[in-house]
C-alpha cells in the first residue's frame, strides 16, 4: 500500500459452532509506532456482526496509511505494517433465534 492511498482488504470469519454468535471485532497494528498512520475509513470493526451457526464471512476494511509515514524519520525502516484483529462474542450467552424459525 502507498502512502497516502485507499486500499481495500478482507478478513475471514467463521462461526465453527451450531449456534448464532454476535460478535465485535478489535485490531492491532504492528510495529505499534506504525499505528498513528493507519486510518480506517470503513470496517466491519466498527460494528457488531452476527454469524449463524457454520457460517463463513468475508469482512473488509477500507484504509489508507498517513502520507506523513513517509515523511517520519522513525519509519523509514519499516517496510512492513500488519492489521491484525481479534474476533469476539460481544454478548456472551445471549440466546439468538435461527433465522426462519419462531
Amino acid at each position: 500500500v502507498v502512502p497516502g492511498e485507499t486500499a481495500l482488504a478482507f478478513y475471514k470469519a467463521k462461526n465453527p459452532t451450531d449456534k448464532p454468535i454476535i460478535g465485535i471485532s478489535t485490531y492491532n497494528v504492528i510495529p505499534f509506532e506504525a499505528g498513528q498512520y493507519f486510518n480506517k475509513i470503513q470496517c466491519f470493526c466498527f460494528e457488531e456482526q452476527r454469524l449463524n451457526p457454520q457460517e463463513e464471512v468475508d469482512m473488509p476494511v477500507f484504509f489508507y496509511i498517513d502520507p506523513e509515514f513517509a515523511e517520519d524519520p522513525k519509519m523509514a525502516k519499516v517496510d512492513l505494517i500488519t492489521l491484525s484483529y481479534t474476533f469476539f462474542e460481544a454478548k456472551e450467552g445471549q440466546k439468538l433465534p435461527l433465522p426462519g424459525y419462531q
